[in-house]
C-alpha cells in the first residue's frame, strides 16, 4: 500500500519573499540561514544527505555531491504568514484575501460579543504582545478579577490564556470554541487556547494543553483522500489547523520528540494509514517566538536525528517530504512570523536526488500527495 509522510518543522523558512515588506518583515529574513550563522553551524547530517545544504549556502550544513532526495524552494502564493495559510495551502487551498489582523486589538463589538456569550465578565490586555510576556504582566490581575487575558499577534490569532489551576482547562476550551464562532463573521484564521500554571512562582504555558480553532477549510486533498477511503492520520496540532477536516485520525502532541515518535511509530505500524501529517511546533512556539536562536538550532539537530529511523523504517512504496510553512527568524527585530520562502525535501527509497529549483506555490505538495496516492 502506498503511503506518504508529510513533516512539516514549523517556521523554518529560507528567506525573504520579494513582497516581505507588505508583511512588515525585512529582507534580511532567513530563519535557518541565521540560525546557523548564530550556532555556528547546525550538525543535520540527515537533512545534508537529502540536500538542504544545496538549496542554498547554510553554515555547517554540507552540500551533497550526491543527495537521496529531490530539493528545492517553495515560494507561497496565498497572502499570510501564518500556520493555517501556510498548511492549507499545501493541501491545495490558496488563500487570495489574507485573514484580518488586529494591530490596535479587537474591535469594541467582538469584545463585548466575547463577554456576553461567555459571561467571563470582562476581558484584560486586548492588544498585539508576546504570549509569555503578557501572561507574566497580567498575572496577578488575572487572579484579582478572574478575566481571561486575550491578545493577538501580527497573524490573525484570537489568543486567550488563563492560569488552569484558577480557571478550569473545560471552561477555557469553551469560551475558546464560543469566540471561533463569533469570530466566524471577521474571517480571524485561529482562536487559541493559551493554558499556563505558576510553575516555581513564575507563569508556565502548557503547551501540551494547548488548542487552535482554526476556520473550516473549503476541500482539500485531505478530504479527496478520505473520500476515496483512504486514512488520514494528523499528528500534533494538524486536527486543529484543518478543524478536523479530512484528518480521520489525531494526536495532539507536547513536543516534538514526542510528535517525532509518533511518527516513526505510524511509519513502522500504522501499515493502513495512507497519508501521515505531521507538525513539529516547537522550533516555532518555544523558540522562533522568543527569539531563541540557540534553542532553535538545537531543535533542528533533534529532528534530524529522527529522521535516518524513519527513512529506514520506510517500505518501497512510501514517500517522505519535508518543509515548512513560514518563517519565524529568532535573529531579526520582533517576535512574529517573517514572510519567508521554504525548503522542500522529498525522498523515496527508489527515487534519484534532483535539483527541483524554485517552486510557485506550496500547493505543489498536493499535488505530488495526490498523484501519488491516487
Amino acid at each position: 500500500m502506498k503511503r506518504a509522510i508529510v513533516i512539516v518543522i514549523d517556521s523554518m523558512g529560507i528567506g525573504a519573499m520579494d513582497d516581505c515588506r507588505e508583511f512588515n518583515d525585512v529582507p534580511e529574513c532567513n530563519t535557518l540561514k541565521n540560525v546557523c550563522e548564530f550556532n555556528g553551524g547546525l550538525n543535520v547530517p540527515n537533512l545534508s544527505k537529502m540536500g538542504l545544504g544545496n538549496i542554498q549556502d547554510f553554515k555547517g550544513i554540507a552540500k551533497c555531491e550526491n543527495p537521496i532526495a529531490k530539493y528545492g524552494t517553495m515560494l507561497e502564493k496565498s497572502k499570510g504568514k501564518d500556520t493555517t495559510t501556510g498548511h492549507w495551502e499545501m493541501m491545495g487551498l490558496v488563500s487570495e484575501k489574507p485573514f484580518a489582523t488586529f494591530p490596535n486589538g479587537f474591535q469594541e463589538e467582538i469584545v463585548q460579543k466575547f463577554i456576553e456569550q461567555t459571561k467571563c465578565g470582562g476581558i484584560l490586555a486586548n492588544r498585539p504582545a508576546s504570549g509569555t510576556a503578557i501572561i507574566e504582566e497580567l498575572n496577578e490581575e488575572h487572579h484579582k478579577t478572574s478575566f481571561p487575558i486575550v491578545y493577538t499577534s501580527a497573524d490573525s490569532v484570537f489568543q486567550i490564556a488563563v492560569d488552569t489551576d484558577f480557571i478550569p482547562l473545560e471552561t477555557l476550551y469553551e469560551w475558546c470554541e464560543t469566540a471561533r464562532k463569533i469570530l466566524d463573521d471577521y474571517n480571524v484564521s485561529r482562536v487559541i487556547a493559551r493554558p499556563y500554571k505558576i510553575i516555581d512562582g513564575k507563569p508556565a504555558r502548557i503547551s501540551k494543553d494547548r488548542r487552535d480553532y482554526s476556520m473550516v477549510p473549503s476541500h482539500t486533498v485531505m478530504n479527496e483522500l478520505e473520500d476515496a477511503g483512504l486514512k488520514v492520520y494528523g499528528i500534533g496540532k494538524i486536527e486543529d489547523i484543518f478543524s478536523k477536516s479530512g484528518v480521520t485520525h489525531a494526536v495532539h502532541t507536547g513536543s516534538n520528540k514526542e510528535g517525532l515518535e509518533l511518527t516513526l511509530d505510524a511509519v513502522k505500524n500504522h501499515i493502513d494509514k495512507s497519508f501521515i501529517f505531521t507538525n513539529l511546533v516547537d522550533t516555532d512556539m518555544l523558540y522562533g517566538h522568543r527569539n531563541d536562536a540557540k534553542g532553535y538550532g538545537k531543535a533542528i539537530e533533534e529532528i534530524d536525528t529522527y529522521l535516518d529511523d524513519i527513512m529506514n523504517a520506510m517500505t518501497d512504496e512510501d514517500l517522505l517530504v519535508i518543509t515548512a510553512d513560514h518563517g519565524c527568524d529568532p535573529t531579526v527585530e520582533g517576535t512574529d512570523h517573517t514572510r519567508e520562502k521554504v525548503p522542500v525535501l522529498i525522498y523515496s527509497k527508489t527515487n534519484k536526488g534532483e535539483d527541483l529549483g524554485t517552486i510557485i506555490g506550496f500547493d505543489y505538495i498536493a499535488k505530488i500527495i495526490k498523484d501519488y496516492l491516487q
